[in-house]
Formats: structure tokens, C-alpha cells, sequence
């Protein structure tokens, strides 16, 4: 943490808003003050219920002092009439995480932005939803950070989805895997900041060991990149459709809920008409249905979660527009600057997209597959026997085996009888 204020001996002087305003931003749970590691949430509360001062004044302290009795060594702070004494580890406990930020003062702190704080936080916010949660799949609970062409780029995948955002950015090139945990409280902090520069740091010779450093006004943020290999996202967006739809996520997002609530289970799909200027959404079952007015290119029709199109709607916002190559391929939103792959539900087997590294596997069947209609007879696969000659075969062994109980149960009801019968004794 970069704190702006004054040295005073070994401690320093600051307004009491930044140092609470850093704390709050802070994701280590402890705080290393001069050689002290203090709790950063119990610090933080202490700060804030302080009053008497804008300015507080943190200075080692050693032995007793005004008559308290305080540890040998440990902090002073000063707040007004306010003084307090903080121990070595204060507000740590067993289970606090063992994560660690240090306190920097100095006059001035300068970051020159390369990129809009609130705009990184809001890209952030499109991606990390998209990573997935199995602890088998390590590379897919990553965000990968790419900068190249004067473009930051963040991808996300979770096997059923990707996720993809483009931002334009003045820095070095470089790319990091960063696990979605650490980057979860890092997106409301940057709501929060002035300034934010990003960056990379090398950690290796090779560009997959670096560190992410992302520099705001108060803080500097370092994550160290996952090992692995992103899968090649770029050959998993399609590039040829034969429909479109362009609609607003206000009203689809309506759509959707309604046909959440109609739903039998939390599990539920949702059928997506296209064609003749709207977009119908339907639920499988026939329950409900609402028409939505948009512009349309050709005709089509897909099943797809209904989660999973709740989520794209959120993470597009305004006008979206879906393209479709046909009811089993990959369906593409788009939005300025953003693009998410999302596979669709549909019957029978569900055959891998080709040069696909990422595991990509759509739902169960949700529709029976068609019966044979007269029209159309089955013919038996040559080298077989046919559907009839397996009937007439299986009747003739359900009668040979009602012959043999039957036989059976006979000689038993006669063997009890003999049981039955006195036995004449000489």
C-alpha cells in the first residue's frame, strides 16, 4: 500500500481517510507495519471508530508508557487524545490466511493510468463469472491477461463457455494466468481507484512466468501467473453463420425470468425462434412463451441452458447480437467490444466441435429421438436377425421355461404330499 504522508522518526504521519481507504481496498488479510504484522479487518475497525483527528500518527513504542503496561515492543498509534498500543500479531488468529501487504510512505505517490480503472473493473466482471470450478481443470479456473497489437485482451473458459474481452491499451506486451480467487475482490477495489496502470513483471526467460502488477494511487497489486497453457481460444470462435439476431438484453432478460418462474426445476431450457423480424423464447414444455422484437438475417432455431443465456444477457448488457451456424455448432454473442461462445442443448448425441481444446460437451438429450414410421420400416442390419426373428425366438424360450416351472412346481406339491403321509410302524 502506498500511503501519502510524512516520516516521523520511525513511523510516519497520515490522514486517517487514505489509511482506511487502503485498508479497505487491501486483499491480504495481514498487514505488516514496520516489523509488526497486525489483522488487516481488526486494524481497519479500529481505524474507522477512532474520532478526535483527521490525522493519525503510527510510531514503534518500547516498554511501559503513561502508566500502561504494554508490551516490550509494539505500535503506538495516535489519533488526537486517542493512543493505543498494538502487539506483535494483534487481530491475527489461526485461521486468518497467511496473505501479507506492506504500508509505504512517502510524500507523493504518481501512477501514470494506461488504462480506466472502472473499465478494467467492469471487463473483469465479464470474465471471471465464466471460469470454471472443477480443481481437475487448473488452466480453465484462470483468467489469461494478454497484451499484444496495442490490445488487452482477457479470455475465460469453462468448458461450456468462453468468454472473451478486448481492450484497447498503451504498454508492453506480455500474458499471465491469474487464478479467478485472486482476482474476485480486486474487482470491486478498482470501482474505488483514481489510477490504475497494468503490467507485467518477468518472473522467468519465458513469457509464461510472469507476474502480473497492476498499480493503482494506493496500491500495488502482484499476482504470480499460473503454470499451463491456455487452450488456443481463437479457433473455437466461429467464423461463418447462416443466422443472426440483434435484440436489447432489457427486455430478453424479462423474457427469461418469466420462464424461470414456469419452470418445474432449477434446471431449465429455453428454445430461441428466430426469423420474420423477432426473437420467440419458449420453454420445451409449452408453458409460456414471449416474442421479442428485433432484427433478423435468415431463419433459425437452438435449445440452450437457460442459466447460461440469464448469464450472457447480464454480461453483454444493451443490444446483443446472437449468431447461429445451425442447432448443434457453438452460438456467438457479440457486444462492443466483448464476445462469448456458448454451447447449445440439443437431442441425440452431441459430437465434439473439431480442433477443439477445450472440453466442449453439450447437455443430456432433452427431446426423444423419433420413432420409425410405417412409412419408413427399420431394416434389419445385414448379418443380423431381424426384429420378428428375435420376437418368435424370444417367445420360444419364455414357453420352454413355462413348461420346465411348471413341471417343476408339480413333482414339488407331490413330494410334500409323500411328506405328509403316516408311516406304518411293524
Amino acid at each position: 500500500m502506498n500511503i501519502e504522508g510524512k516520516r516521523s522518526g520511525e513511523g510516519f504521519c497520515a490522514h486517517k481517510a487514505i489509511l482506511v481507504n487502503a485498508l479497505s481496498r487491501a486483499l491480504a488479510e495481514r498487514v505488516v507495519l514496520m516489523d509488526f504484522t497486525i489483522g488487516r479487518k481488526g486494524f481497519l475497525t479500529y481505524l474507522k471508530a477512532l474520532g478526535g483527528s483527521n490525522v493519525v500518527k503510527i510510531v514503534p513504542s518500547s516498554g511501559n508508557a503513561s502508566g500502561l503496561r504494554v508490551a516490550d515492543k509494539s505500535l503506538k498509534v495516535v489519533c488526537g487524545a486517542n493512543i493505543s498500543y498494538l502487539e506483535d500479531m494483534a487481530w491475527v488468529g489461526d485461521k486468518t490466511p497467511l496473505t501479507l501487504c506492506d504500508v509505504r510512505v512517502s510524500p507523493s505517490n504518481t501512477v501514470k493510468p494506461n488504462l480506466g480503472a472502472l473499465e478494467l473493473s467492469e471487463a473483469l466482471s465479464r470474465v471471471v463469472p465464466f471460469t470454471t470450478t472443477e480443481d481437475s481443470k487448473p488452466v480453465l479456473q484462470c483468467v489469461l491477461f494478454r497484451v499484444k497489437d496495442g490490445k488487452l485482451t482477457l479470455v475465460s473458459a469453462d468448458g461450456y463457455r468462453l468468454a472473451i474481452v478486448k481492450l484497447d491499451f498503451d504498454g508492453d506486451e506480455g500474458q499471465a494466468l491469474i487464478n479467478r480467487d485472486e482476482l474476485r475482490g480486486i474487482i470491486s477495489a478498482l470501482r474505488r481507484a483514481y489510477r490504475v496502470r497494468v503490467g507485467f513483471e518477468k518472473s522467468g526467460e519465458s513469457l509464461d512466468g510472469m507476474s502480473l502488477v497492476l498499480d493503482t494511487e494506493l496500491i500495488r497489486y502482484k499476482w504470480r501467473g499460473a503454470d499451463g497453457n491456455f487452450p488456443e481460444y481463437v479457433k473455437l470462435i466461429p467464423a461463418d453463420f447462416n443466422t443472426s439476431v440483434s435484440f436489447g438484453t432489457n427486455e430478453a432478460t424479462r423474457a427469461v425470468s418469466s420462464l424461470k418462474v414456469l419452470s418445474d426445476s432449477k434446471n431449465y431450457s429455453i428454445d430461441l425462434t428466430i426469423g420474420n423480424g423477432k426473437l420467440t423464447m419458449s420453454s420445451p414444455d409449452e408453458k409460456g412463451q414471449a416474442e421479442i422484437a428485433a432484427d433478423t438475417q435468415g431463419e433459425g432455431k437452438v435449445r440452450l441452458d437457460g442459466s447460461y443465456l440469464a448469464f450472457a444477457l447480464r454480461a453483454c448488457g444493451g443490444m446483443v447480437e446472437l449468431k447461429l451456424v445451425d442447432s448443434k455448432s457453438p452460438m456467438l454473442f457479440t457486444s462492443p467490444d466483448y464476445e462469448l461462445v456458448v454451447m447449445p442443448m440439443f437431442a441425440g448425441e452431441n459430437p465434439k466441435p473439431k480442433g477443439e481444446p477445450v472440453k466442449a460437451e453439450a447437455s443430456q438429450p432433452t427431446e426423444p429421438e423419433a420413432e420409425t414410421t410405417e412409412e419408413e420400416p427399420t431394416e434389419p442390419i445385414e448379418g443380423e436377425q431381424s426384429e420378428v426373428e428375435e420376437a418368435e425366438k424370444a417367445n420360444a424360450v419364455a414357453e420352454a421355461e413355462a413348461i420346465a416351472n411348471a413341471k417343476a412346481q408339480k413333482l414339488k406339491h407331490k413330494a410334500k404330499r409323500k411328506a405328509k403321509e403316516p408311516v406304518a410302524v411293524a
